[in-house]
């Protein structure tokens, strides 16, 4: 079942993913080749006017095949309705269009769970003999930042105090309409854990539909800051490649939250997934911003190297440079795959 959940997720991702760089091709005149779903020798392909539509057999990845997104026309002249002819704010908008739209996905589930189960607002209990009760911070205040950022979930809490372990921080709460502000020096617990002194139940608060439109941004928002600090911290080296997981630890994850999940019914098990892909979804559009070649990001940087010199890198180097990164993305796939299957293994 596992497997099947997890297909059934990449699959949503892969094909929300290329549908924006497809559409906004469309929107702007381009030409698109193929549109296919996987990677590898095609299981199952269907000619609809211009485009070929394709499943193919590896479940991972797909593409959205452009008329002369590489600098080379496939009738060997330039065409109208190519990539490379179209203004560059075209092309970076249909560049950009993936990650974003994996966003919008993201947004577009978020709706579901907050709708459904409610949000984790910032409204605390203070834990007696720690820095908060000591600093007067009282049961049902709510805090409105820590460190700096404005927090809307207690996660955004939870997840800056686990970063922060024993950072004095600066904390802004309210209570009866006044915003109070302290500064907090955490104390070790007996777990081991620096703490503030505040904590959270598991009860979540159910809004109103403005509020279930905005705590969804707020959702979305929170996947956001944990994704870009995680690539923080391995760029940082506070984590390594034992942290990180591929496709056969993202299918062990779904099949662990699957199991915990299904005793509470398929309600739970939809919500549960439809969390699942909210992370992945965000992790994808997040990772392909960066400027890495062979990504969006990467193909994002030289448009906008583009716009600065008034010209295009030649399309023969630009490709060549999306080779070696290709090849280099796929070397450190096989690695986190070879780790994935060691600590399952193990």
């Amino acid at each position: 079942m596992s497997i099947i959940l997890a297909l059934i997720i990449f699959s949503l991702l892969i094909i929300v993913h290329e549908l924006g760089h497809f559409l906004l091709a469309k929107r702007g005149g381009i030409r698109v080749n193929e549109f296919s779903i996987g990677m590898g020798p095609r299981l199952v392909s269907k000619q609809v006017g211009e485009t070929l539509y394709c499943i193919k057999l590896l479940p991972f990845g797909g593409s959205c095949m452009m008329e002369g997104e590489d600098g080379e026309e496939t009738e060997g002249v330039p065409r109208e309705d190519s990539f490379q002819s179209k203004s560059v704010w075209t092309r970076i908008s249909v560049v950009a269009a993936g990650p974003v739209f994996n966003f919008i996905l993201a947004y577009i589930l978020a709706l579901f769970i907050i709708g459904g189960v409610g949000y984790d607002d910032t409204v605390i209990g203070v834990m007696e003999g720690y820095p908060a009760a000591e600093a007067g911070m009282q049961d049902g205040d709510e805090i409105v930042s820590i460190g700096g950022s404005r927090t809307y979930l207690y996660r955004e809490v939870s997840l800056y105090s686990s970063l922060h372990q024993g950072e004095t921080t600066t904390v802004k709460y309210k209570r009866d309409g006044q915003v109070y502000t302290v500064t907090l020096v955490p104390q070790l617990s007996e777990s081991g854990s620096y703490l503030y002194g505040f904590q959270k139940s598991g009860v979540r608060t159910k809004g109103n539909v403005l509020e279930v439109v905005g705590y969804s941004a707020a959702e979305v928002r929170y996947w956001l800051k944990a994704t870009v600090q995680s690539l923080a911290m391995l760029v940082r080296g506070q984590v390594g490649l034992n942290d990180m997981s591929g496709p056969v630890g993202i299918v062990s994850a779904i099949g662990e939250t699957y199991e915990e999940s299904r005793a509470d019914g398929w309600y739970y098990v939809t919500l549960n997934m439809m969390m699942m892909a909210i992370l992945l979804s965000v992790n994808l559009g997040v990772m392909n911003l960066l400027p890495i070649p062979a990504l969006d990001g990467g193909r994002l940087l030289f448009l906008l190297i583009e716009v600065i010199r008034g010209k295009a890198v030649p399309p023969e180097k630009e490709g060549m440079v999306h080779f070696v990164g290709f090849v280099l993305l796929m070397g450190l796939m096989v690695v986190i795959l070879f780790n994935d299957v060691y600590k399952i293994i193990m």
